[in-house]
């Protein structure tokens, strides 16, 4: 498996964990499977990773200069993390940890770029 794999992949298992502990704390404290809001929310998310410009050398979404979540997804995102966020260091250690190191990946904004530099991006 490459690196673009493995980061995006653990990305998305960050995210899915995430999504989780708060879904069952709030809405589902008895069930295994998420609720239609939370899957919905989780399912929009995979789709915005899928297609992030940034690819493997993406920043957290926190400091990434392109917000592509629209404003409803993007407060339930911020919510969805306040509350999980904490928790994940008890209930998912590495995960947390990794997720906190990719917090210092630091990404120009596209129109920051040169031509050239734009068009690497868009291959990925």
């Amino acid at each position: 498996m490459n690196l673009l794999n493995e980061r995006l992949d653990r990305e998305r298992h960050t995210m899915a964990k995430m999504v989780e502990i708060y879904c069952n704390a709030r809405h589902q404290p008895s069930h295994a499977d998420l609720c239609d809001h939370c899957q919905g929310f989780l399912d929009y998310a995979d789709v915005r990773l899928e297609k992030c410009l940034y690819g493997a050398d993406k920043p957290t979404c926190a400091n990434c200069p392109i917000h592509c979540y629209k404003p409803g997804p993007r407060a339930r995102a911020r919510m969805i993390m306040r509350y999980a966020g904490p928790r994940m260091l008890l209930r998912h250690p590495y995960l947390a940890i990794a997720h906190k190191l990719d917090g210092f990946i630091s990404a120009k904004h596209p129109r920051e770029l040169t031509r050239d530099q734009r068009a690497q991006l868009r291959e990925r």
